[in-house]
This record gives C-alpha cells, sequence and structure tokens, in this order.
C-alpha cells in the first residue's frame, strides 16, 4: 500500500535520492526546500520512479511555514505516514571564520530545521498513534571534526534532541517511532553549494558513497524504526567506535589529516553559488541533482550495511565460521 512521505531538503543531495528512492514504492512524496528549480526537477523524478509528487516550496528553519507546508500535504495527499529531515546548510571554515550571523543561520536550518519537521510530524502522528521520523544523521554526530564546527555542532545537537523525543514517546506508549540514519562522506552537491571560506574546493571525507546509498537507507529505516541508530558504511562505523576507543588519537590524526584532507587542489572562486542564505539555483542557478562532482571515486554499495540488515544470517555464518574452525582444530588433534 502506497503511502504519504514526507522529504525536506528534496530538492537535492540526499534529500532528492531519498524521495525518489521512496516513489519507486509508488508513495505520494511530498517535497520540501526552497529551491524552486531543484523542487520541479525533483517532481518530475518522482513522477518517472512510479510516485505522485508534491512540490512545497519552504524554508525549514521557520517554523510557522513547515506547520503551513504539514496542513497542505494532509489536504492533498492524505495522512502522513513517513518525514524525513534532510535539509541542512552550513559554512566550511575555521571556527573563528564564521561569523555569528552565519552561524546562527547554519543552525537555524541544520538543527531547528530538524526540529520543526519533527514537531509538525509528531503534532499529526501521535493522534493517530503511527508514523515513522527519519533523522538525517552524521558520523559527525558522534565525533566533530576540523573545518565542519557548524555542521558537527548541530548533528551533536539532532541526536541528542531524537533521543529525548524518543524516550518520551516511549513513556506515553506511543506507537509513533523516531529512528536515525548515520551518514558517512556523501557525493553531494552540497561541496558546490554551501558557504565555503577555504582556499581551496570543499571535499568529503573519505570514503564516498552514493546519496543513493543514504536514500535506501532511509527508506530501509522508514520500514524497520528501532531505537538504535541505523549507521551506514564501515566508515561510519570506525568513526563511532574510533572516538569510543581511543578519542586522544581520532584527535591527534584529524589534526594531522582533517584540514587538508577535506579540501581539493581546485581554488575557491568568488563566483561559487551559496546557499546560506537563498538556494542556490536562483533565477540564474541550475539544477543540482542528488549527486555531486566525485562520482568517479563514490561506493554505490558496502558490506557493512548489508551486515546491519541482516543480524541473522550474519550470526549464522558466524556460527558456522566458529563451528568450522573448531572442527579443524579437532581433526588436526586427532591426527596427532
Amino acid at each position: 500500500m502506497s503511502q504519504t512521505v514526507v522529504v525536506t531538503g528534496a530538492s537535492g543531495g540526499i534529500g532528492r535520492a531519498t524521495a525518489i528512492a521512496f516513489a519507486r514504492r509508488g508513495d505520494r512524496v511530498a517535497l520540501l526546500a526552497r529551491g524552486e528549480k531543484g523542487l520541479a526537477a525533483a517532481a518530475e523524478d518522482v513522477r518517472a520512479a512510479g510516485g505522485t509528487p508534491l512540490v512545497v516550496p519552504v524554508d525549514v528553519s521557520d517554523a510557522e511555514a513547515v506547520e503551513a507546508a504539514a496542513d497542505r500535504v494532509e489536504r492533498e495527499l492524505g495522512p502522513i505516514d513517513v518525514w524525513c529531515n534532510c535539509a541542512f546548510s552550513t559554512v566550511f571554515a575555521r571556527f573563528e571564520d564564521v561569523s555569528p550571523e552565519e552561524w546562527t543561520r547554519a543552525t537555524a536550518v541544520t538543527y531547528f530545521g530538524f526540529v520543526n519537521g519533527t514537531r509538525a510530524a509528531l503534532r499529526r502522528m501521535k493522534p493517530r498513534n503511527r508514523g515513522v521520523v527519519v533523522q538525517t544523521g552524521s558520523a559527525l554526530a558522534y565525533r566533530g571534526i576540523p573545518l565542519q564546527s557548524v555542521y558537527c555542532g548541530a548533528k551533536h545537537a539532532i541526536k541528542g534532541f531524537t533521543e529525548s523525543v524518543l524516550t518520551e514517546l516511549k513513556n506515553e506508549g506511543s506507537g509513533v517511532r523516531v529512528t536515525v540514519v548515520n551518514a558517512p562522506g556523501v557525493n553531494t552537491p552540497q561541496f558546490d553549494w554551501v558557504l565555503n571560506k577555504l582556499p581551496k574546493r570543499p571535499q568529503p571525507v573519505a570514503p564516498i558513497y552514493q546519496p543513493e546509498v543514504m536514500a535506501g537507507a532511509m527508506v530501509h529505516a522508514s520500514e524497520h524504526p528501532r531505537r538504535r541508530a541505523w549507521q551506514v558504511g564501515i566508515s561510519t562505523v570506525y568513526t563511532i567506535l574510533g572516538e569510543k576507543v581511543s578519542p586522544q588519537f581520532v584527535d591527534w590524526y584529524l589534526a594531522r589529516n582533517g584540514v587538508e584532507g577535506q579540501q581539493t587542489d581546485r581554488d575557491t572562486r568568488p563566483t561559487d553559488p551559496v546557499n546560506l542564505w537563498e538556494p542556490a539555483d536562483g533565477p540564474d542557478g541550475r539544477d543540482f541533482g542528488a549527486r555531486g562532482r566525485f562520482s568517479d571515486e563514490a561506493w554505490t554499495r558496502d558490506p557493512q550495511i548489508w551486515a546491519s540488515r541482516h543480524h541473522g544470517a550474519v550470526a549464522v555464518l558466524g556460527a558456522a565460521a566458529t563451528a568450522g574452525i573448531g572442527v579443524g582444530l579437532a581433526s588436526l588433534r586427532n591426527r596427532r
């Protein structure tokens, strides 16, 4: 049965890929973002994938506008079953180079956008006692890295906020579920349109994954919501484990490699688009799509992702391997 799905940040990147992934199920997909050119193209993608699109231009930092958008979605598409928070903006720069105004704006979109979306979703889902909110998390919600203090701060806040909401819902015995999908470095257009104050153009932390990998995880999480966050990619797992086991080593490694490793060899240009205050696909802009400029090196799969969805099979294989080793050792002893 098709569902009504809301995706924020749907004009590009992970949001765009996620909207298309839900459309492949035949869902009705509400596309929320600021960039009207990107939204129009996303609607065509959703339609081509078999879904029913609804374009809703909105700035997610505006709580009243998000509420109005949710009302429109339910009027035109029906009760919201799934709400995916994907929208964000940020600044690539050292902390002291980010102005208070830039910090406030990026946080308003990236953190308060999730708060506003979650609030709008819960107000409609809780009376029906059903529905799923899927948050786009990040490995950087567990470990801050240089040049991304704005983004890391927001993702840490989203993690704490979501855990609080989750426990409140459990306390109430609600049937509404909230879950998180933590992303690795993803090949999205953000590296072409964020405010960049570095001498070189930014790039994701390797390994880089295609946004469709995250999109598949978002759909899976909506179908299998759980309290423990879904981790996407072996690099995400390593980042989280590394911070738990030896944060001092991670400090040293990032101080040594984190600054240069997030910059390409291409110079930053004054004409580079910036989407912090206005959408990058303005009157003279373009549709950026879901993918960025790193497709040649981006991964489309990862064994960790399969393993995270098939714990039973992994356990059986592990038990079989252990048994095989035991039989082998016993055989060796008998030969002696």
